[in-house]
């Protein structure tokens, strides 16, 4: 729990003062977001704002998880790797994406198969690796080859299924985070109340794990995961570096996320979703 604390508390500092100095250096160097002229007409006064703020988000929840579990005696887990997998490469797409967009001055960015492609690579590496390899003393894996909701069902599926099951969820949920990231704010308001939800199913599925000494678990009802405290503990820096962000991106924004922010946080949400069978 003190690190889940640790956490949250570096995360939300981290990112409410390195958002700080991305404004102003981003302002100095011309990073400014182009605005489609398609779009809507309110959208417009939004030309210029300084764009790419989610490189603070991104490295601010990967600092602030780090320090905390080193600074209380822990190591990351194969669990929060692959996590870590997911948010920074989709991160790297959405920053090629970002990156375009203000080299050229141009909203097209990166092209729509380009995406896609970047999106497939990570999430069938991530699929591959959670699904297997790493399994733990009990024999678990950070993901399952069966379908869930709060705990595994069904039958096994074909390794080829599960990898095409989470492939849409990765992309599915990253694009969709992409396309919610449209007004000042909405993202990273929602990802803070998601991501705070999932530290605490996180420390709900380590309390009740399968295999726990603790007398109010039933044997019927624990939770088949692997590195569960961990993820809160990540989970936790995510929710507070979204806050931390959300400071200075609430209306009238002074910094947008960009693709580099939204991208990797639905990639993130994809992860936790997967990796804690819900």
């Amino acid at each position: 729990m003190r690190a889940i604390l640790l956490s949250g508390g570096f995360a939300a500092i981290f990112s409410l003062l390195g958002t700080r100095y991305a404004i102003g250096w981003f302002s100095r160097h011309g990073f400014g977001q182009p605005i489609r002229d398609d779009g809507p007409t309110t959208h417009h006064v939004k030309r210029g704002t300084p764009t790419m703020g989610g490189v603070v988000i991104l490295l601010s929840a990967v600092a602030a998880y780090l320090v905390a579990t080193l600074a209380t005696g822990g190591w990351p887990s194969v669990s929060a790797w692959l996590l870590m997998l997911l948010l920074l490469g989709c991160g790297l797409i959405g920053f090629l994406d970002d990156f375009i967009k203000v080299y050229t001055q141009n909203n097209a960015g990166l092209s729509s198969r380009g995406k896609m492609a970047g999106q497939t690579l990570v999430a069938l590496a991530f699929g591959i690796l959670a699904t297997s390899f790493f399994a733990d003393q009990h024999g678990v894996r950070p993901a399952s080859q069966y379908l869930s909701t709060t705990h595994d069902w069904g039958i096994k599926l074909p390794l080829v299924v599960v990898l095409l099951v989470i492939w849409f969820i990765v992309t599915a949920t990253s694009n969709a985070a992409n396309l919610t990231d449209g007004a000042d704010g909405l993202l990273a308001g929602a990802s803070a109340l998601i991501f705070g939800a999932y530290t605490v199913v996180n420390v709900w599925q380590n309390n009740q794990r399968c295999g726990s000494s603790r007398p109010t678990v039933v044997e019927s009802q624990c939770y088949q995961v692997r590195d569960p405290l961990d993820l809160a503990v990540f989970a936790a820096a995510i929710t507070f570096a979204c806050v931390g962000f959300l400071w200075w991106n609430a209306k009238p924004a002074r910094i947008i996320m960009g693709d580099v922010g939204s991208l990797a946080l639905g990639g993130a949400l994809a992860g936790l979703a997967i990796m804690s069978r819900t």
